[in-house]
């Protein structure tokens, strides 16, 4: 089956309720495109073949005066549909497993469906479904408008879609929904009877380096790193900026020059991703809550013992932070 047909068939009856990538219209705008391409007069370039000869195929202009007013506008107000959607979507889901005593009693008694473990594992279950197949068909459509046009523009939507933080491979709420299957499985044995969310979603240690993977929809395969590149250990009480990189919670706060006290709200809106070089990547920070579990459920006396350690240079550091306050105060 052509993946635009399935992709109609699962987003059939959904359109009202979740956005999608609208395949359709766009293949359309690339169908007349191609007609307006291949029949107009176009510079040639030569392409060689078998060796030294060249047959001449149409040379891309920077800008296509047929599809490029209309693609990828249409392409990136779509896509930013779905992720706005899907991250609303997962943080109102993991917030229901998270919280506890009667705020978790208020909050599931406030949904009209009856909640339980095996309900939530089906709905994060449709939400990954929703995010990755969303995902293929920006990729799908992006190397179709590419081919067409002998161009690499669409491999630079695609970086741009990152850079905006539209693409949903990329969201910490998917690396959160990872840990969640993960956690809701290994807490109640009962669980484990239910289809997964993925395939093969493990927590692998290679070389004592975590790395969190699953095999997902269309052959796609997501690995994430939980070894902080700060301080080249496992990720502790780990917090995921914009980019999709993943820290350390304190060694954030040391990169971004702003105390434990003040927590990273108060970084410099500038302040770049120690790693990408990225500005602007500490105003969405995410507490990755559902990945902290998972590790200290896994790494035990590791966990414990960076606990005793932050505990004590948190201590240390906010001790620090309030005597500053406090001479300041005082003029001295």
């Amino acid at each position: 089956m052509k993946f635009c047909k399935r992709y109609e068939e699962y987003m059939q009856g959904k359109e009202k309720e979740l956005p999608g990538v609208g395949l359709k219209k766009l293949k359309k705008i690339l169908k007349r495109c191609r007609r307006e391409f291949q029949s107009g007069d176009h510079q040639m370039e030569p392409n060689p073949v078998d060796g030294g000869d060249s047959i001449a195929r149409p040379k891309c202009p920077d800008q296509c005066p047929v599809c490029d007013g209309s693609f990828f506008p249409a392409l990136l107000e779509e896509k930013s549909a779905v992720a706005s959607c899907f991250n609303e979507r997962a943080q109102k889901l993991l917030e229901l497993h998270l919280t506890s005593g009667f705020r978790k009693y208020f909050k599931w008694s406030r949904s009209k469906k009856r909640r339980n473990h095996g309900v939530l594992i089906q709905e994060g279950r449709e939400l990954v479904a929703y995010a990755i197949i969303n995902s293929v068909a920006m990729r799908k459509i992006l190397k179709k408008y590419d081919k067409i046009h002998y161009s690499k523009q669409g491999q630079a939507f695609r970086a741009q879609a990152q850079s905006l933080h539209i693409e949903t491979l990329k969201s910490p709420w998917l690396c959160e929904l990872l840990a969640f299957y993960i956690n809701l499985r290994e807490e109640d044995p009962n669980m484990k009877a239910i289809p997964g969310i993925f395939g093969n979603c493990l927590l692998t240690f290679d070389d004592e380096r975590p790395i969190l993977q699953c095999g997902l929809f269309d052959s796609v395969k997501l690995e994430v790193d939980l070894t902080c590149s700060l301080c080249l250990e496992t990720v502790f009480d780990p917090v995921s900026l914009t980019c999709g990189h993943i820290f350390c919670y304190f060694c954030c706060c040391s990169s971004a020059s702003v105390s434990i006290v003040d927590g990273l709200q108060s970084a410099d809106h500038k302040a770049k991703c120690p790693l990408c070089r990225r500005g602007g990547v500490y105003e969405g920070v995410v507490r990755l809550e559902e990945l902290n579990m998972l590790l200290r459920r896994r790494c035990p006396v590791y966990w414990e013992k960076r606990l005793r350690t932050e505990r004590a240079d948190r201590v240390h550091k906010a001790k620090e932070h309030w005597e500053s306050m406090s001479r300041a105060f005082v003029g001295v």
